[in-house]
């Protein structure tokens, strides 16, 4: 009986070891390299693959402001023909599938007499070629690809393969050569199943929105999403359909389109709440909000939904500004912004919009601020969007920079002019309000001591007798906290934070537009005689502090008026100026500024200004355009345009011919009261009365340009030249 045992083991060694050799075609030759191929090699092969193309996908991240790709495969601007980009794409999954695939042609090929009889051999080739295309070798995918394409006409994968091609044609910019490829197959779409003609219309949109072909991209993607093979891929495709329909403003059409998203069944989750977002994008005068706003606050508390809470308060705060609940929106926006993992593009667009609230408020610093915070997170700098809104940034600025001077000296000249005993009593109350919150601290560090629990820390404080990480109870966590600022004091965020607590006090002394800051000792913060000791006292330093409060409020006015049209801010400011008793210099200007805000505005003040500036400087410009404003306008010339009589003055002015400039630009300014060009002509007229008259005519002359134009190119170019000729002198 053993014998036969052996003698049948003997007959199937033979012919497992015969059947091995990939030179004999032999049915059962081909059997076995084609079994071994595809159940042992290839299956590892496409088991690895698509663990690569999951992590590719985990990488992946959308950007949902914008039109999605329709493949979401990020390509190295170097991945082009023949240059491997980002080795880092390039994972090791994506490597072990090219492998196996390579394996399976080395160990299995069954080429005899030019002909392959594996019939396995060509699956190898193409898992080769996805694993090139998705570690971005989009070169070598293509010849594998084209081997399969030419050795393997009859397969049953070759319009798969074609398919893969086209792609990759696309991938290293041949636009064209995808295209053809891809209408054969749609030309002969009857000879296809459904799973190659729907792949085939999602390639064939790839292309098209490459060639910026909206409609055939639209036309593709509906023809693509009739079968739903692919669900994801389906998914997909109709998300960008319904992008496509709101670029069109078919915002009808692109909510049927999203909301079929929603209902579809077995798709990742993604799709369908960001489908549920863009309808909210989708808001328009027919919304209703109410029923809007209900559904929004289902999603945000659905505890399903916290990866997305940043997007959802962000869409639920455009849905209350639209409303004008201007707080509540602020509320959502400030949530937006601190939802855990919030997206770094996300932020940006909720600072923005809380940047625009306080700008459409004027309070103009503190937009400055949340523009700021836009700017910092690490984003595409050239986008159309952070170039217009850095130049947004940069035109607040000299705000910023005005405020915080008037603000600061403001305070000074207040302190400064308060009697002796009323400094006492103000910075008394403010050192008793210190006392008060250090007793607190001091309370709280005590209750701290007396608690049980809280003395089981270890050496390093860092777990309770419980053995409970400490920070997870909140009442242990809030004494820490307590303690840190008992022995701190409230340090902002920064580094070297253990230096003395830095309570401050701006010097008066200091001669830069912002003061040097003057750090007060922790011994010395409860000493009333420390902080009257900086009070400045010297007459020529409070000068200087006044001049400079006094030009920062001019200016800001200027600002207000000129830049903002914030017409009621800008006469606040120009209103406080007057009141402060400012330079002869000053006091004209804004006058006649504040004559022309409350003209704009209709209000009685009008008349005020304008009898005062027409009695008190009846031999002003100010007087004689108050007096006939008319006149001046009828001057002007209609056949010749602002900017081409300037360039003919300046050519004057290059010529020498200082005498017909200075005609030429005083009929330019009556003339072109109050339009753009204006400080041109101003300026170009100083710089001929300092050719004509001499220094003290010529700086007189600028300092009039300075002052009305303070927030133009000429306004700061003007200042720039007094400062010279000051350090001349």
């Amino acid at each position: 009986m053993k014998k036969v045992h052996f003698i049948y083991i003997f007959i199937a060694t033979l012919l497992l070891i015969a059947s091995c050799s990939r030179t004999k075609d032999a049915a059962i030759n081909r059997g076995f390299h084609s079994m071994n191929t595809k159940f042992n090699i290839l299956y590892n092969g496409e088991v690895a693959l698509d663990r690569g193309l999951q992590e590719l996908n985990d990488k992946y991240v959308d950007d949902y402001w914008q039109r999605l790709p329709i493949e979401p495969l990020k390509v190295d601007k170097l991945a082009l023909p023949g240059v491997q980009g980002d080795t880092d794409n390039s994972n090791a999954s994506f490597e072990r599938a090219e492998e196996k695939a390579v394996k399976a042609v080395q160990r299995h090929g069954m080429n005899i007499v030019g002909t392959e009889k594996n019939n396995q051999i060509d699956n190898a080739y193409l898992l080769l070629g996805k694993a090139r295309y998705y570690s971005q070798r989009f070169v070598p995918a293509l010849e594998a690809f084209t081997y399969v394409i030419k050795n393997y006409p009859t397969a049953d994968l070759n319009p798969e393969t074609r398919i893969w091609r086209a792609k990759t044609f696309l991938r290293i910019n041949n636009e064209d050569l995808a295209l053809q490829s891809l209408q054969l197959i749609l030309n002969k779409a009857k000879l296809y199943d459904e799973v190659i003609i729907e792949d085939a219309h999602t390639a064939i949109a790839m292309v098209y929105t490459e060639m910026d072909s909206t409609h055939l991209v639209k036309h593709h993607l509906k023809e693509a999403v009739k079968t739903n093979n692919n669900k994801e891929q389906t998914a997909r495709n109709l998300f960008i359909l319904g992008q496509i329909y709101r670029e069109e403003n078919h915002k009808d059409s692109s909510n049927v389109v999203f909301q079929k998203i929603i209902d579809m069944k077995r798709i990742p989750y993604k799709y369908q709440i960001h489908s549920e977002i863009e309808i909210a994008k989708n808001l328009d005068d027919g919304t209703n909000i109410l029923e809007l706003n209900y559904h929004l606050t289902e999603l945000i508390n659905d505890r399903e939904n916290r990866p997305y809470l940043d997007e959802l308060y962000y869409q639920s705060a455009v849905v209350f500004e639209k409303q004008g609940q201007l707080a509540i929106a602020e509320q959502n926006f400030e949530k937006s912004v601190h939802a855990k993992n919030a997206k770094q593009f996300q932020k940006g667009l909720s600072y923005e919009k809380l940047g625009d609230i306080q700008f459409n408020k004027a309070n103009f610093v503190v937009a400055g601020a949340y523009y700021d915070s836009v700017l910092k997170i690490p984003q595409e700098r050239t986008s159309k969007r952070l170039r217009k809104l850095e130049r947004k940034r940069n035109n607040l600025e000299d705000v910023i920079l005005y405020e915080a001077i008037a603000k600061r000296n403001d305070s000074i000249l207040n302190l400064a002019y308060m009697t002796e005993e009323q400094q006492t009593e103000y910075f008394q109350a403010y050192i008793d309000d210190l006392i008060v919150q250090k007793e607190i601290a001091d309370a709280l560090a005590e209750q701290q001591q007396n608690t049980t629990g809280f003395e089981g820390f270890g050496e390093e404080g860092q777990t309770s007798s419980n053995g409970k990480w400490y920070f997870y109870n909140i009442q242990l966590s809030g004494f820490g906290q307590q303690k840190f600022f008992q022995t701190w004091g409230n340090r902002p965020y920064e580094e070297n934070w253990r230096m003395s607590d830095k309570s401050t006090f701006r010097s008066s002394q200091e001669d830069e537009n912002m003061e040097a800051e003057v750090v007060i000792d922790e011994s010395e913060k409860y000493d009333v005689d420390t902080y009257l000791a900086l009070i400045p006292t010297d007459q020529n330093v409070i000068d200087s502090l006044s001049f400079k409060r006094n030009d920062a409020y001019y200016n800001l006015g200027l600002i207000y008026k000129e830049q903002f049209k914030e017409l009621e801010l800008a006469a606040y400011r120009f209103e406080d100026l007057l009141t402060f008793y400012p330079e002869e210099r000053l006091i004209l200007p804004t006058k006649y500024h504040l004559y022309k805000i409350y003209s704009a505005l209709g209000l009685p003040k009008t008349d005020f200004y304008s009898d005062d500036i027409v009695t008190n400087y009846p031999d002003t410009k100010y007087a004689k355009i108050i007096l006939d404003p008319a006149s001046v306008v009828a001057n002007a010339d209609d056949e010749n345009s602002p900017e081409h009589i300037y360039e003919d003055v300046y050519c004057d002015y290059d010529g020498a011919y200082y005498d017909s400039v200075l005609v030429r630009t005083e009929k330019a300014i009556d003339q072109y009261i109050d339009l753009p060009i204006l400080p041109k002509f101003e300026l170009l007229r100083a710089f001929a009365i300092g050719k004509t008259q001499g220094v003290d005519a010529f700086k007189t002359a600028l300092e009039f340009v300075a002052l009305n134009y303070s927030n133009t190119e000429e306004g700061k170019k003007a200042q720039e030249v007094i400062e010279t000729i000051n350090k001349k002198d």
